[in-house]
């Protein structure tokens, strides 16, 4: 019995997919100093894997990002370094670190606060936040923007309100289904409606 084997070409392995770029968004750079930064919108929870995308974003603009400290609450795991664009980036946290902001640090540039908006955020409302964020000199905090899209996030839309108020009888209506004419007032010399 003979057994014909063909030779085929060795396949390479798989290569990683590239990391996804940092949804990320920065005031001006001229702007006048406010509460934030910017906004950040990481696609999970885990530092390890999102830091490095952010750190490369900013690198360019910021200079070296050195260090990140981040409030634990929002983190379930907290590395103390991260590789990222070529070097280490040493992550602290404070419990008294306003839970929805992450500082980041470089030896050139200075300081960087910016809003984290949580993985799980509609894309609406992340876009909301985003630009919120991002106002030049806004006074508003990371906690105080994340409760108010809490409160936008939760009221129905206009149209809906509208549709509501109408079908359930909130227009005044006459016996024959038509708006009824109500008298007004005056409302020129003399005239009534």
């Amino acid at each position: 019995m003979t057994v014909t084997m063909e030779r085929t070409a060795a396949v390479p392995p798989l290569a990683a997919a590239p990391p996804l770029p940092a949804r990320l968004t920065l005031t001006p750079a001229t702007a006048l100093a406010g509460q934030l930064d910017g906004a950040w919108w990481p696609r999970s929870r885990d530092l390890e894997a999102e830091l490095p995308a952010l750190v490369a974003a900013l690198d360019e603009r910021c200079g070296r990002i050195t260090r990140v400290t981040v409030n634990p609450a929002r983190w379930p795991v907290i590395p103390r370094k991260v590789p990222a664009g070529g070097h280490l980036v040493h992550v602290g946290w404070f419990a008294e670190q306003d839970p929805d902001k992450l500082i980041l640090l470089s030896g050139t540039v200075g300081r960087w606060d910016l809003l984290v908006i949580p993985p799980e955020t509609a894309p609406a409302a992340a876009a909301r936040l985003m630009a919120a964020a991002a106002v030049p000199g806004s006074v508003l905090t990371a906690r105080a923007l994340i409760a108010a899209e809490g409160v936008i996030g939760r009221m129905p839309d206009l149209r809906d309100r509208e549709e509501a108020w109408e079908s359930e009888g909130g227009a005044c209506m006459s016996t024959v289904g038509f708006p009824a004419r109500q008298p007004i007032g005056p409302l020129s010399a003399g005239a009534w409606w």
